[in-house]
């Protein structure tokens, strides 16, 4: 019989590095980060726990940086919570939201809803500024991972318009 305690037992036994640190190279974000660069980027973040039910952030509230998820599970919804909310991603250990904060001072543009209890990580736009003055190669990483990111989401986007537009267009094609 196969002990299921024994896997969770030793997992992670032997890593050198901090929790927050083995989560932040999971991000894409923080891709090509030497141990010195996550070292430095361990101390500017910031822990945030949510219980289930609690709001991250609201829709149109104020976006002061991004979130990478520690443990617990985050839902993106647009909507309200009275029957027309709309689910757009839900999010586990290691992924990670709010990320377009960092660019701009525009409201946010979704509700991030804690459905398990949850510990973040946030990097916020103050952090990254800092960081500019500090280490501004580190900060061009940062800023063109993002960059890469955000590029490959709006093909992604695209690619699903249109394949929506060809479906619409099919679907009035076959009502003639």
């Amino acid at each position: 019989m196969k002990n299921a305690l024994w896997p969770n037992l030793f997992r992670g036994w032997d890593r050198t590095e901090s929790e927050t640190v083995y989560t932040l190279k999971q991000v894409p974000v923080f891709k090509d980060f030497s141990k010195k660069e996550f070292t430095e980027l361990e101390k500017l973040v910031h822990h945030r726990t949510y219980a289930s039910g609690d709001f991250v952030f609201k829709n149109r509230a104020p976006g002061e940086g991004m979130y990478v998820i520690m443990k617990g599970t985050i839902k993106i919804t647009i909507g309200t919570r009275s029957g027309n909310e709309q689910v757009l991603a839900e999010l586990e250990e290691g992924d990670f939201f709010g990320e377009l904060a960092l660019f701009d001072n525009e409201p946010r543009s979704a509700n991030a809803l804690a459905i398990a209890d949850s510990k973040l990580i946030g990097f916020f736009t103050a952090d990254l500024l800092s960081l500019q003055d500090r280490n501004p190669q580190m900060t061009n990483k940062i800023l063109m991972n993002l960059g890469s990111m955000l590029g490959e989401r709006l093909r992604n986007t695209n690619n699903l318009l249109f394949e929506a537009q060809t479906k619409s267009n099919d679907d009035a094609g076959t009502a003639d």
